[in-house]
């Protein structure tokens, strides 16, 4: 038709009809589009010159996204894991090539093992030069393979958004992880047609909710009505469902005492009646006790990890295991189950409060309240001596009670862990966060920055011992710039503690390079902006810990405790959990 009309009608008809344009955005801008639209609002992160598109392109973004500037990358991802586990929803962390990319590769292990939900964008070389040994080209896909849930490497901008898309859905879904998502700076450069963000529904590969199988809850349910002393092991995974209120109305109808491993803390509240405490080496007397004297053992949402077992040889031998978890690898991988449960907690114990009979344990129940007498007397008041130094427990026991079980506590790893574990009395879900499976040094400061930028409102305390403090200590920068109003308990010994503890007890007291020299961190604190105090004795601490926690912002509390204060009691390296020690064995040269 255009070959009958003139010359001159063809020009009018071009400018009567309105120009066709297409908007280009880089493959930068797509990126940060895609974050917004997952609903991102926070992201930590560390500039570099692989990712550098992405933050010039942040910078018109302030509105949007609100990015905190750690001081080291390894900061960057374990405050992405504290945002996830405090918020529940995925963290966020960003960093360029080379070497900033493997500063993250310790967080994603400890992200991996402990089921954490985050997402990590890296920059990288241009696309051109990848396996040439560019300037600050590392192979990041395959160094993160045994550490990610899923990685990608992207190199084209068009490929940005459905890797992104991809990477949030399996990050929150099934067992939750870490996925890393690695953007070559061609690709970020990249102009592309404007573009509809859509998230990622499902995967035809992955199938992340396995679909509830009632011939297994009906077996299960059988084991558990005719159970004399029934046991339940609460894991994370009942956080990281929602299952809470369910686990409690399970426990309450069937009567069954529930005891919490370390990473499970704050799933079932410490002052109900059927709260069993808290499992593992350094866990409560009963609980490890009476896993070996239970009928019916149930894992819910757990791993039956080494801590947990001791020896697996010893382990609940006489009684039948109920196990229920998503991850369809952990069952039967270390405990052999009599009734495999593949469904997501929540799912499962709905399912399993239904069918169940109503009934009373008291006289089981009333096992591990006998124990924890034997145990006041062996540990408990022992640590409370009020002619000895002061001791960890002391701290942790009063910071618990003036915030009445519900401040959200960030630990460390060490002996400040276990105590804290043990003295904290949590009474809500998603109130303690640690590093339980890697047992990540510095992970509490960076966590506990996330977790309070993720819950303003909620009252978030650091408590690290004086050596993990210090292999993250220059985050009290971030916290500086950020005005992160995070509470710091800094449980000073001037040993590496746990160490120590088991140069004392197993390798004739030969501390070796154990003692640390260290900094005045009051002082530290102060150069950062920080307000911070020193305490030494019990008489003070009333009144420090009240000082530390009306502070406005940000503040680091101190407190020198016994050099030589050892946990107990402690399940022995190849020891059954029967086999527990409620105090020091004699020590052998």
């Amino acid at each position: 038709m255009d070959a009958l009309l003139t010359k001159d009608k063809k020009k009018v008809l071009a400018e009567e009809m309105p120009a066709r344009t297409t908007t280009k955005i880089s493959g930068a801008e797509a990126l940060l589009r895609c974050l917004v639209g997952e609903g991102v609002d926070v992201l930590f992160g560390y500039p570099g010159g692989a990712i550098m598109p992405v933050y010039d392109a942040l910078y018109h973004y302030a509105d949007k996204l609100n990015h905190v500037l750690v001081r080291h990358e390894q900061g960057a991802i374990h405050a992405a894991q504290g945002f996830a586990r405090a918020s529940g929803r995925v963290g966020v962390a960003v960093a360029t090539s080379g070497p900033g990319a493997m500063n993250l590769v310790t967080g994603l292990a400890d992200a991996l093992i402990d089921s954490t939900p985050v997402v990590c964008i890296t920059g990288q070389v241009f696309a051109h030069l990848l396996g040439t040994d560019a300037f600050q080209e590392t192979d990041v896909i395959n160094t993160t393979i045994p550490v990610t849930k899923w990685n990608v490497q992207v190199t084209e901008a068009g490929d940005i958004a459905s890797a992104v898309a991809r990477a949030f859905y399996i990050a929150k879904t099934g067992r939750p992880g870490p996925v890393l998502v690695d953007i070559t700076k061609n690709a970020q450069n990249e102009m592309i047609d404007e573009f509809e963000y859509k998230r990622c529904e499902k995967i035809v590969t992955y199938k992340p909710r396995p679909v509830l199988q009632m011939n297994q809850i009906e077996q299960a349910v059988d084991l558990i009505n005719n159970a004399k002393r029934p046991y339940l092991l609460a894991g994370q995974g009942v956080l990281l469902s929602g299952a809470s209120k369910e686990l409690i109305a399970f426990s309450e109808k069937t009567g069954i005492p529930v005891a919490c491993t370390l990473l499970g803390l704050g799933c079932f509240p410490t002052d109900h009646p059927n709260y069993a405490g808290y499992l593992g080496m350094h866990g409560n007397y009963g609980p490890n006790l009476n896993t070996n004297e239970c009928d019916v053992l149930i894992g819910l949402g757990m791993r039956f990890d080494d801590r947990v077992t001791g020896n697996v040889s010893k382990y609940a031998r006489q009684a039948k295991i109920i196990h229920i978890d998503i991850d369809k690898a952990e069952i039967n991988k270390i405990i052999k189950a009599d009734v495999s449960v593949h469904a997501d907690a929540k799912e499962a114990l709905t399912a399993l409060t239904g069918r169940c009979d109503t009934r009373r344990h008291d006289q089981w129940i009333q096992t591990f309240r006998e124990y924890e007498k034997i145990e006041y007397e062996k540990v408990v008041h022992h640590e409370f001596n009020p002619s000895g130094p002061l001791m960890m427990a002391e701290v942790i026991n009063m910071l618990s009670a003036m915030t009445n079980g519900e401040a959200t506590i960030v630990t460390d790893v060490g002996q400040h862990q276990m105590v804290t574990a043990r003295y904290y009395n949590y009474k809500k879900a998603r109130t303690s966060i640690t590093s339980g499976g890697a047992g990540t040094m510095g992970f509490a400061l960076p966590a506990a920055i996330g977790a309070k930028l993720s819950s303003p409102e909620k009252q978030v305390i650091a408590i690290a011992g004086d050596g993990g403090f210090q292999m993250t200590v220059q985050e009290l920068g971030t916290i500086m710039q950020y005005k992160v109003p995070v509470k710091i308990l800094v449980l000073n010994n001037n040993f590496l503690g746990m160490v120590r503890q088991w140069q004392q007890l197993f390798h004739g007291k030969r501390y070796s390079f154990t003692e640390m020299e260290n900094p005045d961190f009051i002082k530290l604190a102060d150069a950062f902006g920080i307000p911070g105090r020193k305490i030494d004795h019990r008489d003070d601490l009333s009144d420090a810990l009240t000082e530390m926690l009306a502070a406005p912002g940000a503040f680091l509390l101190e407190a020198v405790v016994g050099r030589e204060d050892n946990v107990f009691p402690m399940v022995p390296s190849g020891a059954a959990v029967s086999e527990i020690l409620l105090e020091a064995p004699e020590v052998k040269s």
